[in-house]
């Protein structure tokens, strides 16, 4: 249970604080709003569930097309885009394991090519405003904003990976935009619907937007330094890699340039937090 402010108004396929109305033997029935009241299982009352309670839970319809609540946790919701495997293809669409006991479907019409079994797949989350129903797309495109984008270069930024290309990676920028990422500049493995922080390349003049997961050289090397650092702490104090070390080896393991590596471990000797040995690199 949370003690937030309850949501004055439930939103549907969203997680929502809401106030605990009343309690009976089939559960709890909480203030939805607009919606009106809510049941929450009791399989999912908390132990010392009160009336006045706030409770956080995710709202959803179930199958015999009621609306509930619960407090599980959905791998996501309206709005969101997230990577989902398919566990079930049939005359309705595909089906998608999002964390809850009804799957979330995919109509037909709404897939971007035809959707396997056992594959994960990029969707949008979202509510059919006539039926009140949630699904997913992966017709990605036209959640995309159609208008330029307005970010200068160096503009840190949120993405989700969404596609390989022949240049890279396409991703989702702020969940607005389609970016680039090109191979030549990634050094950290990459998969479809991971989030990850990125920077603002440039804007080219046709809009598109060019992207990059680190910032200038000195700016690379002082992200890199803390993690670094915190690398050492989960190996007692110890690195193996060192300046003989394959750009590969550095790059599986720490997930940058050997370039950015050696950048970064003269800038901490020279502050005095590591000490260079013929076998690797020490925590002072």
């Amino acid at each position: 249970m949370t003690q937030s402010i309850p949501d004055s108004n439930a939103e549907i396929g969203k997680f929502n604080t809401l106030r605990v109305i009343a309690l009976n033997d089939s559960g709890t029935y909480l203030d939805g709003g607009e919606l009106g009241e809510i049941l929450l299982p009791k399989r999912f009352r908390p132990d010392d569930c009160k009336v006045g309670n706030n409770i956080r839970v995710f709202i959803y319809v179930d199958g015999a097309e009621r609306l509930v609540a619960t407090t599980e946790k959905a791998l996501g919701q309206v709005g969101e885009f997230v990577s989902l495997k398919v566990i079930q293809v049939n005359k309705m669409g595909a089906f998608l394991d999002w964390g809850l006991p009804k799957d979330l479907l995919v109509p037909y019409n709404q897939q971007h090519s035809e959707m396997e079994v056992g594959k994960y797949y990029l969707v949008r989350i979202f509510l059919d405003q006539v039926t009140q129903r949630i699904a997913a797309s992966s017709k990605l495109d036209k959640f995309i904003d159609i208008w330029p984008a307005e970010y200068q270069q160096g503009d840190k930024v949120k993405l989700i990976i969404g596609g390989k290309t022949d240049l890279g990676f396409k991703a989702i920028v702020n969940d607005l935009h389609w970016g680039l990422l090109y191979d030549n500049e990634i050094f950290q493995p990459l998969r479809i619907g991971k989030h990850i922080d990125g920077y603002i390349k440039q804007v080219r003049e046709d809009g598109r937007l060019d992207l990059i997961l680190s910032r200038g050289s000195k700016n690379k090397v002082n992200d890199f330094a803390e993690k670094f650092l915190q690398h050492l702490r989960d190996n007692d104090g110890f690195s193996p890699l060192h300046d003989k070390s394959s750009p590969d080896l550095i790059q599986r393991i720490l997930g940058v340039s050997k370039k950015t590596f050696k950048a970064t471990i003269g800038n901490l000797m020279k502050n005095g937090k590591v000490t260079i040995d013929k076998d690797g690199v020490r925590l002072k």
